[in-house]
């Protein structure tokens, strides 16, 4: 089933939860574990086929991989997908259920908040399993991870416009922002804080409204976003925004979001640099929010100090963004290269 599909990596465990009791229907992906076991996220979400649920769960345990890896955290890897309506499918057998299957896996697994997700889930998740974290309640508790992730993607963001247009004012700055969930609400607020002026778009055209008299944002629609007049675009929805057509009519000089697997493929970030455009590594800008569950994982909590590791995403942006200058790589490649880097030597050290 796996081993032929287009996004298997050399995945050292794939695991399939089903429960006909409370309709758990769930795939767990373990990437890779050189650097300890494998942590990242369990995503609810309406797919709809199981072959896109597969490729979703293996695309992001991969990209946990070299998020964790490229950002210094010894944690490897992985990634959960439950299949089903976020809104209509949970139930406290499902939770159980879900729970029993992350115990069977002994640890290997240890996973939070993403799409779909709620801290009360994870509470919900927690009674029956331990290998779960970003919970409100408990000595080491971290609760919700956006505001973290949220301070890292706008951090980023900055970083990348210094980069790409030699100053880190973002005052009348047009930053195009693709999804207003948890994430994407916060970053809105610090970019108007900041001075930006804002077009924003999202499936629910509510928000979208809400977000334009919040902030005075002009509305898109999601599909007609990507043509607009904008300096940055900040992809905050699901991947696979940029494919080549969205690169073409892309009017902006830098992409800086807290959306995973943005790139449609792998050659779509040359594209980006040919065109002039500075991409910003995804899973580079959005890891506060693993950074911070990281640290409720270790069981040394503290809110102070994980904010302080946040607020080091945008040297190793910088970092990769010298890097691609001075090899003439895309900046994608160059992230990838210093994860393996690091988990080469993992390997080595072992």
């Amino acid at each position: 089933m796996c081993f032929d599909h287009v996004d298997f990596d050399a995945h050292e465990h794939v695991a399939i939860a089903h429960d006909d009791v409370s309709g758990l229907k769930a795939i767990i992906a373990v990437h890779d574990t050189r650097l300890g076991p494998a942590l990242g996220g369990t995503r609810f979400w309406r797919y709809a086929e199981t072959e896109a649920a597969i490729g979703d769960a293996l695309r992001l345990s991969r990209g946990m991989t070299y998020k964790n890896a490229v950002v210094g955290l010894n944690w490897g890897g992985g990634k959960a997908v439950i299949v089903g309506d976020p809104k209509h499918d949970k139930s406290p057998a499902l939770w159980r259920a879900y729970g029993a299957a992350l115990n069977r896996l002994g640890g290997l697994f240890v996973t939070g908040e993403d799409v779909g997700m709620t801290v009360a889930d994870v509470d919900a998740v927690r009674r029956h399993s331990s290998y779960i974290v970003g919970s409100s309640s408990g000595a080491a508790a971290s609760g919700d991870p956006s505001p973290f992730t949220a301070e890292g993607v706008f951090l980023g963001l900055v970083a990348t416009v210094k980069a790409a247009h030699g100053v880190a004012d973002l005052t009348g700055i047009r930053v195009g922002v693709l999804g207003l969930g948890s994430v994407g609400w916060k970053l809105c607020e610090k970019l108007d804080r900041a001075g930006a002026r804002l077009i924003v778009a999202d499936i629910d055209a509510d928000k979208a409204q809400r977000a334009a008299d919040a902030f005075g944002a002009d509305v898109a629609t999601p599909d007609a976003l990507i043509g607009c007049e904008m300096e940055v675009f900040s992809p905050c929805a699901l991947g696979g925004t940029l494919d080549e057509r969205a690169v073409e009519n892309l009017k902006a000089f830098a992409v800086a979001g807290a959306a995973n697997n943005q790139l449609a493929t792998p050659n779509i970030d040359q594209a980006l640099a040919q065109r002039g455009i500075l991409y910003a590594p995804d899973y580079v800008v959005n890891a506060g929010g693993v950074v911070n569950v990281a640290a409720e994982a270790e069981g040394d909590y503290d809110a102070d100090t994980v904010m302080i590791s946040v607020r080091r995403i945008p040297e190793t942006l910088t970092a990769i963004f010298n890097r691609a200058k001075a090899t003439g790589r895309p900046t994608s490649e160059v992230a990838d290269a210093i994860a393996r880097e690091r988990l080469e030597a993992a390997q080595q050290a072992a």
